[in-house]
């Protein structure tokens, strides 16, 4: 990967539809932010679940939305458009949001979070690839940068409202509500604001994304980055962890999603100067920088005994998403084939999607038999392992 094209770059401008992305998936998440960090607390105080029960709840629903990509970047790339698969994404996103308030037992919420993540997995492998597709060469991290940004600074002012509405409001189930508003918004903005480049449907016969015919159509490097970035998802269980452990260490309901403010608003900031240092120095360096902050945030988080410890042990896990969810992305654009990105992009959500699921189940199975310690232990060595993996890889 060293060795990956890492052109000079131009004075070049981000095209207006990668700031609609942007814009479009900052109201998502703002949507999602909102419930992800009440919602942790809502299914073991209200609700009676266990911390595994939120591991299975958790790996399946992003296992389902990485798994759901594969075959929609293969779609998208047969029939040549990105801008249909990313409505019906989002708005099956949205139509999910009014579940969460409504839910009454455990698997009601499993299916809210079911039905969003396979929205999220329709949506997301046409949405890098049609980012991939107008994005100039010469600024191609920073525009994957810029859209990560905005995602997260929408993960920001979710947790934020989410305090502000627990303030006023006090009940969980109808602060809930509110994240329906700018899901809504979101669907509006890709109906009016997305483009995509006039391109020939059906350029060639649709396969399986998992056949062995379209497998050999990826080089080696695309492999290696896929397998480095599986291992990595290994180290990275759900972030519903980080709201369990912010409640430990004496947080109340109002003010956990305080972590998710927390950690979104140092992934902002790190997400763009990452991308933009990508395009200036080798991609894997940056993502070596990420892993470190991995391993750094989960040793500082497996023996916080206070909040400002858990806090600062959250703020390095921010910053290592920021050095390595944009990084990994623009590895997948760099190494796929053109008229194969989006299927590229589905293949490696694949793979980190079993990924996440099993990251996530360990990480709940070890808070209930071993402690929450353990579970940060774990991602250390895990994600240290990734980094020799990187280390060792010759150019």
């Amino acid at each position: 990967m060293d060795n990956l094209s890492k052109p000079r770059p131009a004075s070049l401008r981000i095209p207006s539809t990668v700031w609609a992305l942007g814009f479009v998936s900052l109201f998502m998440d703002l949507s999602s932010e909102l419930v992800h960090s009440l919602l942790p607390v809502f299914l073991v105080t209200t609700l009676g679940a266990s911390a595994l029960t939120v591991g299975v709840i958790e790996g399946i629903a992003e296992a389902t939305a990485m798994l759901t990509k594969i075959f929609s970047g293969a779609i998208s790339d047969f029939i040549g458009r990105r801008k249909g698969l990313l409505l019906m994404g989002y708005g099956l996103a949205a139509l999910s949001k009014p579940l969460f308030p409504l839910a009454q037992s455990v698997e009601v919420v499993f299916t809210a979070r079911f039905l969003d993540r396979i929205g999220k997995g329709i949506r997301g492998a046409p949405r890098d690839a049609l980012v991939a597709d107008i994005a100039p060469t010469e600024i191609r991290g920073a525009c994957f940068g810029l859209r990560q940004s905005m995602d997260t600074v929408g993960a920001i002012f979710g947790p934020v409202l989410a305090i502000v509405l627990m303030l006023w409001l006090g009940q969980i189930h109808l602060v809930l509500w509110f994240a329906v508003i700018p899901a809504v918004i979101s669907v509006a903005l890709i109906v009016g604001g997305v483009k995509e480049p006039t391109a020939a449907a059906g350029k060639h016969t649709f396969r399986s994304p998992i056949h062995w015919k379209v497998l050999r159509d990826f080089s080696r490097g695309y492999w290696w980055v896929v397998i480095v970035g599986g291992l990595f998802t290994l180290a990275r269980f759900s972030e519903a962890f980080l709201v369990l452990k912010a409640q430990q260490t004496g947080l109340t309901a109002t003010w956990v999603p305080m972590v998710m403010v927390v950690m979104s608003l140092f992934y902002a900031v790190s997400a763009y100067p990452a991308g933009w240092l990508s395009d200036r120095i080798s991609r894997t360096q940056v993502l070596c920088i990420g892993i470190v902050l991995l391993i750094l945030a989960d040793l500082l988080l497996a023996q916080a005994d206070s909040i400002m410890t858990m806090l600062a042990g959250v703020a390095l896990w921010g910053l290592h998403m920021g050095f390595s969810q944009g990084i990994l992305a623009t590895l997948i654009a760099d190494t796929a084939p053109e008229h194969l990105r989006g299927t590229a992009f589905g293949l490696f959500n694949l793979i980190s999607g079993v990924c996440l699921l099993i990251a996530s189940v360990l990480a709940g199975a070890l808070w209930e038999t071993s402690g929450s310690a353990s579970t940060f232990v774990v991602g250390a060595g895990l994600a240290a392992a990734a980094l020799l993996l990187l280390l060792l890889r010759k150019p």
